[in-house]
């Protein structure tokens, strides 16, 4: 039996696989090289075959065009200039994500932080709304704080990752780890799938898609990444190449060639 959450589901994904870039950037960091203008970056990411975009409740009512791809409305958040950035609260709905057209909305826990609890506890409530409103939830589960001596331990990365699972998650995103097998632990001990982060700024495109096919290959659902797409000189045609990777299942030297012809086009 097809549910709501099913239906929503379908729209975040392709062929169950996920390429979604998140731009929340602007409350943390402000309106970032790339983020300027956010209509056009969700077309053009857009163009590029993304499944998803996430994004802040006022940019989507600020759209002057309804995106085609998913949207993942993000509720919770920080800024930089906060005593803790660490520290991600509530400052949207589940209800309210709805009432905007959402397909699914998000969440962002950083684990050994020392106001863990706070999210740990809107986390779990807000995963009780998403369940009687039948909308897909993403926690974005960080290994980030005072407590965190590696973010990329697997051993952490895979605690981290079940956090999210075992509060009500339907998708966990979180680091990658670096190597097939440290992070296939992480997703054999998620009962849920997985998708990673892109993190900060890679420094070749090849980079890029390694880290997508590594993780795909250790059985993630997909990849969210954000820095690493729109503030690339062509983030359509990046995508383009993440996608092959992602949703069509090449290798990296046949979508770093999927990228060189989007670029010479």
């Amino acid at each position: 039996m097809v549910v709501g959450k099913d239906v929503r589901l379908n729209r975040i994904l392709r062929k169950g696989k996920m390429v979604c870039v998140p731009m929340d950037h602007g409350i943390s960091v402000g309106p970032i090289h790339g983020l300027e203008t956010m209509g056009d970056i969700i077309g053009k990411v857009e163009d590029g075959g993304a499944t998803a975009v996430l994004i802040h409740k006022g940019i989507l009512k600020s759209l002057r065009e309804t995106p085609s791809l998913g949207i993942i409305v993000h509720l919770s958040g920080s800024t930089n200039t906060s005593s803790d950035p660490n520290l991600k609260i509530l400052v949207g709905s589940v209800e309210e994500a709805i009432r905007l057209g959402a397909d699914a909305v998000s969440v962002h826990v950083n684990i050994g932080s020392k106001e863990e609890s706070k999210m740990l506890h809107d986390l779990g409530i807000t995963a009780d709304d998403c369940d009687a409103w039948n909308i897909p939830l993403i926690a974005m589960m960080y290994p980030r704080g005072e407590k965190i001596n590696n973010p990329l331990d697997a051993e952490v990365v895979s605690h981290v990752a079940r956090i999210g699972a075992e509060l009500g998650a339907d998708i966990v995103k979180t680091v990658y780890t670096g190597t097939n097998e440290s992070f296939q632990r992480v997703v054999r001990s998620c009962p849920v799938p997985v998708v990673i982060a892109g993190g900060p700024r890679s420094e070749t495109d090849r980079d890029v898609l390694q880290m997508a096919y590594g993780a795909v290959q250790s059985g993630a659902m997909g990849v969210t990444f954000g820095r690493n797409v729109f503030e690339h000189d062509n983030p359509r045609a990046l995508v383009k190449a993440l996608t092959s990777v992602v949703i069509d299942g090449l290798n990296v030297e046949e979508a770093v060639g999927v990228l060189q012809n989007e670029l010479a086009g």
